[in-house]
């Protein structure tokens, strides 16, 4: 493998690596000025292109939402050479029409999150603040769409994710609140790894695989671990088959608007940049110093 480049990263459980024909696998440890990542970063090829797999929650599931290291997962992977990220979640629809067993292809996301500061690798004397306003990368999206539609999934193009915190499911009320406000799905991962690799330049784009009816749908069993686990194991396989397809469409070259985030996102002044955080952020900052 290659010492660089233009890699494509994959985020999710730790069964999706077991996709057929990911070949020359091999388990890279990466040390990070933002502590560890989930795991160690298995490295293969696949459909033609390096792609770096990374378990979300590390192999086991050992991990909850509230632990991830975002920082620490989006720069082992920017400094491993990653252009684009796909991120596989298990979600819970908050519509009707999304059932279990189907997928979503979220372009929005609703924050009810508690933890801005561990969604960004600025502060500490650089001062930076990315453009969010559609947070997933388009042109990923459409491509996973394309992916998606090819192997006839059933897939839906757009919705708003509700990132929530967990690591309890929602109350009802809570459910109903975002039910009767529109939004499509509810998950507990996928906020913090959008912003993080807007910030790093990386384009970002999420497979959000339903599993469940959330608990506003009164109507259903409300969601238990045992049903998530279940429907997970459903999807594995609609899954692989998507990242493949997927990988083979994703262009060689990075130059899509998220490739080039930063370009006017930092406020601080050059001369100020503090050494010590200038050094940390060195993969991120490395075409602008």
């Amino acid at each position: 493998m290659s010492q660089h480049q233009h890699r494509i990263g994959i985020i999710g459980g730790s069964g999706l690596y077991g996709i057929e024909g990911f070949a020359n696998q091999k388990w890279l440890k990466v040390k990070t000025p933002f502590g560890s990542p989930s795991d160690e970063l298995l490295a293969g090829t696949l459909s033609g292109r390096e792609v770096l797999f990374l378990p979300r929650h590390g192999r086991g599931h050992r991990i909850l939402p509230g632990e991830l290291n975002h920082r620490a997962n989006i720069w082992a992977m920017k400094k491993l050479g990653v252009d684009w990220i796909v991120s596989v979640s298990a979600v819970g629809s908050l519509q009707a029409r999304y059932k279990p067993c189907h997928m979503v292809l979220p372009d929005q996301f609703i924050d009810r999150t508690k933890q801005s500061l561990a969604h960004t690798f600025f502060g500490h004397g650089i001062v930076g603040h990315i453009a969010f306003a559609d947070p997933i990368c388009e042109e990923l999206r459409k491509l996973l769409l394309k992916a998606a539609r090819a192997i006839r999934a059933r897939v839906h193009d757009g919705g708003t994710y509700v990132n929530m915190e967990g690591p309890a499911f929602s109350t009802r009320a809570e459910s109903l609140a975002n039910h009767k406000l529109g939004y499509d799905v509810v998950g507990m991962t996928n906020l913090g790894e959008a912003k993080c690799a807007r910030e790093a330049e990386i384009a970002y784009a999420t497979m959000a695989m339903i599993t469940d009816y959330d608990c506003w749908k009164v109507d259903e069993a409300h969601v238990t671990t045992e049903m998530v686990i279940a429907n997970l194991t459903k999807n594995a396989a609609l899954a692989k088959a998507m990242i493949a397809k997927a990988v083979s469409l994703i262009p060689t070259e990075p130059n899509w608007p998220c490739h080039h985030a930063l370009k006017n996102s930092i406020m601080t002044d050059r001369k100020l940049w503090p050494a010590k955080t200038k050094m940390e952020l060195e993969p991120l900052l490395r075409k602008y110093i």
